[in-house]
């Protein structure tokens, strides 16, 4: 029978862990600060944002959240960034992307500090991640990892397949299972036989934003599924990267869509930002 792996639970639990985290710190004076910025009017980013907001009051952070018109130039908003970085309030520091067209994106991301890069976007975390040191995590990923934890397999030995190898999820995903002792396999667009590959997976990540694209007779019996995809299917429904249909009466875990890594990986964006305050 098919388990799911519920993201929106498991978020709850660990934001209750924060907010007892959040209380010793304040009786220490630290207040988590989480400053993030929005360039434009995109309908999903306000969306993002809204929750990122709503998190914060949840757990008991301080926010700010800067709501900034398309027309902002580039320099405005890097002097905005500069600003927050010297800022001691604020722990974590996050632009919601993507910014308007006349904004370098990279130059934006390169301008946050990474002592408050809560996001784990820069090279600096990226490469700390890679080499085994400590650093921030991306959100998403490290979201990944406690899903499947939280199925009870145990990683370390086991094959796992990433399909997709962008620098949010895909690549910095494959390197946390290869920390957690995991043999791993990416594989993308000009992967020849994925059905083969995927077949002799124990952990399947599923980050390539194609809609239903993995289906169930690519999944071997006692996998555990993990789908970052966020799409829409021909009616206009939210589907993600696996069709869970096909999957329906099999032995493996499956996260949902929506409801599964969405939840965690804002919840794993309040992680990072204590973890900073307490730095």
């Amino acid at each position: 029978m098919l388990k799911l792996i519920s993201g929106s639970d498991l978020a709850k639990k660990r934001r209750e862990e924060i907010k007892e985290e959040v209380v010793k710190l304040k009786a220490q004076g630290i207040i988590p600060g989480l400053a993030v910025i929005l360039v434009g009017e995109d309908q999903a980013s306000q969306v993002y944002v809204r929750n990122k907001e709503n998190a914060c009051k949840e757990v008991g952070f301080y926010s700010e959240v800067y709501r900034l018109p398309e027309a902002t130039s580039q320099d405005e908003l890097l002097a905005l960034i500069d600003k927050l970085n010297h800022d001691d309030k604020i722990h974590g520091l996050l632009v919601q992307l993507p910014v308007p067209a006349h904004i370098d994106e990279n130059a934006v991301i390169h301008a946050i500090s990474p002592r408050k890069d809560v996001d784990g976007f820069l090279p600096e975390n990226l490469g700390s991640l890679l080499i085994g040191e400590p650093a921030f995590e991306p959100c998403t990923p490290k979201g990944c990892l406690e899903l499947i934890k939280e199925s009870g397999i145990d990683i370390s030995g086991k094959k796992a397949v990433v399909v997709g190898r962008s620098n949010i999820v895909g690549k910095p995903v494959a390197m946390m299972l290869l920390r957690e002792n995991a043999t791993v396999t990416i594989c993308h667009s000009r992967t020849k036989n994925l059905k083969e590959e995927l077949l002799q997976a124990d952990i399947i990540v599923a980050a390539v934003g194609k809609a239903n694209m993995i289906t169930g007779d690519m999944v071997k019996d006692g996998a555990v599924v993990i789908d970052v995809g966020i799409n829409r299917d021909e009616n206009g429904k939210m589907c993600g990267d696996v069709d869970r249909a096909s999957l329906e009466g099999r032995d493996c875990y499956l996260t949902p869509v929506p409801g599964g890594v969405g939840p965690m990986t804002i919840t794993m964006l309040m992680k990072n930002t204590l973890e900073s305050a307490t730095r």
